[in-house]
């Protein structure tokens, strides 16, 4: 199994405003290689998020981030943000499928 998975870990108070800046991206955007992503909240810590987002491979993955538009994005995003994201870049080595899904 191959591919390449990337936490991004950050804080904000502004949920709506960021819901707003994702919802606007994705209308503009392709997925850009993009697999498939999920942005969580903590329910300890409701100000703290967690997007994981999975790609084919750590090159579609990097072309992705290194895209004017993903740029664009994260200035924004980082100005909601009550401080700078923390990124997570994990090589898959093994997946995980439920035997009632295959």
């Amino acid at each position: 199994m191959s591919g390449f998975v990337q936490i991004v870990e950050f804080r904000s108070s502004k949920q709506d405003e960021l819901q707003e800046l994702a919802d606007e991206f994705a209308e503009r955007r392709s997925r850009g290689g993009m697999v498939h992503g999920v942005v969580t909240q903590d329910r300890e810590d409701p100000n703290l998020y967690r997007t994981v987002i999975e790609f084919p491979s750590y090159e579609v993955a990097m072309e992705n981030s290194n895209s004017p538009e993903v740029s664009e994005f994260a200035a924004r995003m980082a100005a909601l943000c009550d401080g700078p994201p923390t990124f997570r870049n994990l090589d898959v080595i093994y997946s995980m499928v439920p035997a009632a899904v295959r």
